[in-house]
This record gives C-alpha cells, sequence and structure tokens, in this order.
C-alpha cells in the first residue's frame, strides 16, 4: 500500500485537497443490545439519550436486521458485505475469519484512510486493513479486562464499557495525521452475557416493576424447533453465571456454568468486590429465604435479569454520550458519519428467552441509527441487512464497491434520496448446530408483512407467518396457507440464487 504521501505526488494537490475533505466514519457496535431497549425504539424499560441522539439528529432504521444471528458471524457480514456462505465465517464452533479476504476497512486504509478498531473483534484472526487495533481477545471480560493492542497483551483495571471508550478517544486525540480521514469501529463488548453492570449502576433499575412480555409463557405450539431449544429464562438461565447468585456459604448450585460464574467473582479487585458484596449479598440471601419454585422462579429471574441488562445499557449509553461530546467539542461532528448498531438483536423474555440466533424477530432484527451531517432526518423504513454497511462506508469515501458485496450502500437513503429499485426482501441463515441453546440450522425469507423459514439438518420443517396480523410471531400458519407458501418458496429460491447459496 503506498502512503497517502506517496499517493499525493500522483493525484495532484488538487485531489489531496479532496481526499482530506472526504467524511470520516465512527462505527460504533454494541453486542446483543435489543431494539427494545433503545427507546428511540421502545421506551418501556429505559430511556437511551446519547444512543437516541444520533437518530434525532440523524436517521432511524426502522426495518434493519442482520444475515445471521450471531455474534461472530454477523461482524465478518458486516466487515466483507457479504452474507455467511460467501464470507466463509458461518458459527463460531469451528470457524476462522480468513483476514486474507477483501473487507472495507482494508479498501478505506489503501484509498488514504486511517483505520482503527478498538474493543470487540471476536474472529480468532488477527484484525487486518488497520492502522491501529485494540482488541478484547475473545468474549473479553466486564472488570479487569486484558486487551492486545497491535499484537501486545495488557490488563486495565476498571469497566470494560468505560476503558473501550478511554481507549477510543485517546485515539482520536492522539492522531498524528488529523487531516487524514479517519475511520474508527469502535466496539463495546456490552451488553453481552453475563451481564455485569459498572459498579456505580448497580441496583439503579431494582425499583422498576418491569411489565412481563405477553409471550413470556408461550407453550410454542405448532413450532416444533420452538419446542426444542434450550434459551429459556425459566430452565436455562443460570443462576450463579448469569444472576450473579454465586453466595459465599457455596449453597446454591446451577449447572456447569456454575464454576465460570464463580470464576467471574473472583477476577474483581478486593475493593471491587467489596462494592461487589454489598449490592448482591443481600439479594443472594434473600433469594435463599424465599425458596421459589417454577413460575414465581421464572419471574424472579426475568426481574432480576432486566435490572443487570438495564444497568449495562446505562453505561454503554453513557460512554457514547462521551464520544458524541467529543466529536461536538473537536468540529468533528460535521465531517463525521456517526453509526450505532448492534450485532444482532436480543430476547427481553419475549417467548420466555434470552440469547438471539432464531429468524423470529427479536433476534433477526438490530437497531440501526446513522447521523450523516446535512443528510435524511427522520426514520428510514426500506429492508436493509447488516451486508449494506460495508458498501455505505465505501460509496461515502468514494471507493468503487467491488462486485463481490452483496449488500447495498444505504447513502441515497441516507441522503433522502427516492430509490425505486429497492430490495422487497431478506435472507438469513443460521449455522450454529448443535452447539449452545440448541436452536436447529435455519434459513428463510422475509418481506414486509410474511416470513417464511425452514428448519433443516436433523430436523425438517417449515415455519410461516403473517407479521401483519401476528407480530408476536406464535401462530404457525404454514399448513394453512398453500399458494402463499409456493409463492414465498419461489421467492426465496431466487434470493439464494442471486446470493449464490449452495443447494
Amino acid at each position: 500500500m503506498l502512503p497517502l504521501a506517496g499517493v499525493t505526488l500522483f493525484c495532484g494537490c488538487n485531489e489531496k485537497m479532496k481526499q482530506d475533505d472526504r467524511m470520516n466514519i465512527l462505527f460504533i457496535m454494541s453486542d446483543d443490545h435489543s431494539y427494545q431497549t433503545i427507546s428511540a425504539y421502545d421506551n418501556r424499560f429505559i430511556n437511551t439519550p446519547n444512543i437516541d441522539r444520533i437518530g434525532n439528529e440523524g436517521v432511524i432504521f426502522t426495518n434493519s436486521f442482520v444475515a445471521n444471528s450471531i455474534s461472530g458471524p454477523s461482524r465478518a457480514c458486516a466487515l466483507t458485505g457479504k452474507h455467511s456462505h460467501k464470507n466463509g465465517y458461518m458459527n463460531n464452533i469451528d470457524c476462522t475469519f480468513d483476514s486474507a479476504q477483501m473487507t472495507f476497512p482494508k479498501l478505506l486504509q489503501k484509498a488514504g484512510y486511517e483505520t482503527a478498531i478498538i474493543g470487540k473483534w471476536h474472529l480468532i484472526s488477527t484484525p487486518a486493513g488497520f492502522d491501529y487495533w485494540d482488541i478484547l481477545p475473545g468474549q473479553g471480560d466486564y472488570y479487569n479486562p486484558k486487551f492486545i493492542e497491535n499484537g501486545k497483551e495488557k490488563q486495565i483495571e476498571g469497566y470494560v464499557t468505560n476503558i473501550t471508550t478511554d481507549l477510543a478517544l485517546n485515539w482520536l486525540e492522539s492522531r498524528e495525521d488529523k487531516e487524514k480521514p479517519f475511520c474508527l469501529m469502535l466496539h463495546h463488548k456490552a451488553p453481552h452475557r453475563t451481564w455485569m453492570p459498572d459498579l456505580c449502576d448497580l441496583g439503579k433499575f431494582d425499583s422498576i416493576d418491569f411489565p412481563i412480555p405477553e409471550t413470556f409463557f408461550d407453550t410454542y405450539e405448532n413450532r416444533v424447533a420452538a419446542q426444542q431449544q434450550e434459551m429459556t429464562i425459566s430452565s436455562h438461565m443460570d443462576l450463579v453465571y448469569d444472576l450473579k447468585m454465586a453466595d459465599k456459604e457455596n449453597e446454591i448450585h446451577s449447572s456447569y456454568l456454575e464454576k465460570w460464574g464463580r470464576l467471574l467473582y473472583n477476577n474483581l479487585t478486593e475493593e471491587q468486590k467489596k462494592q461487589w458484596d454489598a449490592y448482591y449479598d443481600p439479594i443472594i440471601d434473600d433469594f435463599k429465604r424465599q425458596n421459589l419454585s417454577e413460575e414465581a422462579l421464572s419471574l424472579w429471574k426475568y426481574r432480576r435479569y432486566m435490572s443487570d441488562y438495564l444497568s449495562v445499557i446505562y453505561s454503554l449509553d453513557k460512554n457514547i454520550g462521551r464520544v458524541l461530546d467529543y466529536l461536538d467539542k473537536t468540529g468533528l461532528s460535521e465531517n463525521t458519519l456517526v453509526v450505532y448498531v448492534s450485532d444482532q438483536g436480543f430476547y427481553m423474555g419475549e417467548h420466555g428467552w434470552f440469547d438471539k440466533r432464531f429468524m423470529y424477530e427479536e433476534s433477526f432484527r438490530t437497531p440501526l441509527l446513522m447521523r450523516l451531517p446535512n443528510g435524511k432526518r427522520g426514520t428510514i423504513d426500506q429492508l436493509v441487512q447488516n451486508i449494506d454497511y460495508a458498501p455505505t462506508f465505501l460509496e461515502l469515501a468514494g471507493v468503487e464497491i467491488p462486485e463481490e458485496i452483496q449488500g447495498k450502500s444505504l447513502l441515497p437513503l441516507l441522503k433522502g434520496e427516492e430509490v425505486e429499485d429497492w430490495r422487497t426482501s431478506l435472507y438469513y441463515h443460521f449455522y450454529e448446530y448443535p452447539s449452545e441453546h440448541a436452536v436447529k440450522r435455519h434459513y428463510g425469507i422475509r418481506t414486509e408483512r410474511y416470513k417464511l423459514i425452514h428448519f433443516y439438518n436433523d430436523i425438517d420443517t417449515w415455519e410461516l407467518y403473517d407479521l401483519q396480523a401476528d407480530p408476536n410471531e406464535m401462530n404457525n400458519i404454514y399448513d394453512e396457507k398453500s399458494s402463499l407458501c409456493d409463492s414465498l418458496k419461489r421467492e426465496l429460491n431466487v434470493l439464494r440464487k442471486h446470493y449464490e447459496v449452495e443447494e
């Protein structure tokens, strides 16, 4: 790759000025952040003023989805602009991201952008296409996390969301050539399982009586794959690992995850343990006294889950506010595309679940808010997908979009332009089975109104939903709508052919 100075020798002064004026890109991604817990989408649970601010000053995508609802594969789709079967990272079990392949950071770097990724990577291989990288190994830890900075490991005491933000702001402030456009991927661990809040935010949501989702006690009638999953709050959310009931008396025992839950506590410093214990010990004691069972225990788990999860979101939103304030203070807001997205959606008790993976709405959808200076304001209702990020960033930077990219640039939508030939359906494919949570392999199509899903591998069953009549996806009407099924299957086959899915 030629250095920027070398490029200008060939391009001349006018081209250098044109390059320097190109838009910066701040790509903020969280992990497992449900759209239900962003007040720009849903104000039942929490107020997120800073994330909302991106949408209020820009746009909120109301129909934003992923191609594969699991962390590593979703990130690979975003980096390459290609579906999982094309970028090769189909699951988190036996895949390693091929860093030799084309990614949008590589193309931006080649075009003269300064590129960096700070925070979560979760793709096994070493990041490529970045001038600077400072990443969490694996999933990373909430407290006193290790980071790998350009290949060198270090450990930083504190809370991961604050630290990740500090590292990003330090990078922005210390850039040597501030005339050069940048692309910063600020990728947070939060709010990934096990939802460990910042010590200053412990208990912030304990007094709230959260509404119980109307589908919380779903029995999954006529949905065979849903009956076979292992991601219910009642049976599969671990008391010690997930809900922090690691009692000092060692009387509370759970699943194989218990030992990992106790190890998480051991990672705290002695001072952190004092604050942690002051909050959780009374909750543990009260839990023991209640001796809950069945429905009461399920609801208790749900409320503890919501309290911890939302406390983690609260910290995430505060730190996003720090970054937005920095952009305003330095004038970077005037020339920076700001993007906020999660790597997929998440269940907040809907169908009795936590986690993601299914093509059902709560995990298939992902929040997406973008602020383009002098761009459109309001909402964008077109069907968009995480394979669209790469071509958007490339077009914004004036970089030619490679033919192999399968997504569509969102830039015309961000500018408020009319796009007559926008897609009318989306393709989804989940591969990670057998694995944790036992969600069967499946693929499907979603149109504005309907969703058709095929569960396969060691199962062969179809599901059809009318999202207008049944937004909660409780009524599988596959056996009732043969002509509609035939039509959707034809369209699904067109998509599979278009995306070159091998039969």
